[in-house]
């Protein structure tokens, strides 16, 4: 075959500018692992790219293929003796636009990004996985390095990145306050929130007071969170933001504010991915999918991401596993 299926897209613009089309096949090289995919996560920085921000200025051509996250099945391996061997279920994290995307029947990653797939997962669950739980993994436990006693804070909780980011913080024993919409306070709870913020109710900054460490998964792109979390941090305290292009003026007003803030850009990684499989399988950490849509209608996915009230993670089924 010299060419596959593919959902792509040739320019910036609404989730109408993507179009179910061809693209040429991927040819692995060097120690790469050609996988068929099954299906692919949908993350905001897909949204974001498609839209002209993100990495949009990244492409170097076009059409592009859009999806950081995938499981499916081994087709080539880089040798013969290479542990993941044709017909083993993996699952890992792109980097597009660096290389073509998911949201395709074929993929060619390099092995360093690609594990096994947990077995207690089905492929659409697995899909879910990779991105969004290693942002979390990097900004709640490698970078604010989450243990017990600590208070940390984490917006959004209930969103893709922020339902691991609530079950990390709290496998490790800090003390988690999420904020959330009122449908998810419960939920948010048995994920391990020792405290939920509905935010339709209560602004935040009255409500959490002390706080050691933000996850900033929203920044100054609504209401101010960025600006108004810094003020429910103790001295010295740390904000992590992560969305990118969300809050511009975020060193200076911490700087102000006497308190650190860093940005986090996650990276495929499969030796921390292998460590969330461990967590994944045993029962300690769980992925939720809150909806599962056909390659074909990936714009629909794109429209629903945007609202910005999905629970958990959207995923794309690209073929049968």
């Amino acid at each position: 075959m010299s060419t596959m299926r593919a959902m792509t897209f040739s320019g910036a613009g609404g989730p109408e500018v993507l179009r179910m089309g061809s693209a040429p096949m991927p040819v692995r090289a060097n120690a790469e692992i050609l996988v068929k995919v099954v299906a692919a996560g949908v993350n905001p920085i897909d949204a974001k790219t498609r839209a002209g921000r993100g990495a949009y200025g990244a492409i170097a051509q076009f059409p592009a293929v859009l999806g950081n996250d995938f499981s499916g099945i081994v087709v080539e391996a880089p040798y013969e003796a290479h542990a993941l061997q044709p017909g083993t279920e993996v699952y890992g994290m792109g980097m597009v636009p660096r290389m073509s995307g998911a949201y395709a029947e074929y993929l060619s990653v390099t092995e360093l990004s690609v594990v096994r797939k947990p077995s207690t997962l089905s492929h659409v669950e697995a899909a879910g996985v990779p991105l969004a739980a290693l942002t979390a993994w990097g900004m709640v436990v490698e970078t604010a390095k989450a243990h017990e006693g600590q208070r940390m804070l984490i917006h959004a909780g209930s969103g893709g990145v922020g339902h691991f980011a609530v079950q990390f913080a709290a496998y490790f024993g800090a003390h988690v306050i999420a904020t959330g919409s009122t449908r998810n306070g419960s939920w948010l709870r048995e994920l391990g929130a020792a405290e939920v913020i509905d935010y339709s109710t209560e602004r935040f900054e009255e409500a959490a007071r002390e706080v050691d460490v933000v996850i900033d998964l929203i920044g100054n792109v609504q209401d101010e969170t960025g600006t108004r979390s810094l003020r429910v941090l103790r001295p010295g305290g740390l904000l992590v933001n992560a969305p990118t292009g969300s809050w511009p003026g975020m060193a200076e007003e911490a700087a102000a504010a006497g308190v650190r803030a860093t940005g986090y850009r996650v990276a495929p990684d499969g030796t921390r991915l292998a460590v969330i499989s461990r967590l994944l399988e045993s029962g300690d950490v769980r992925v939720y999918v809150d909806g599962v849509y056909d390659l074909a209608d990936a714009a629909e996915a794109h429209r629903r991401l945007e609202t910005g009230h999905t629970r958990g993670k959207l995923v794309l089924k690209v073929c049968e596993g």
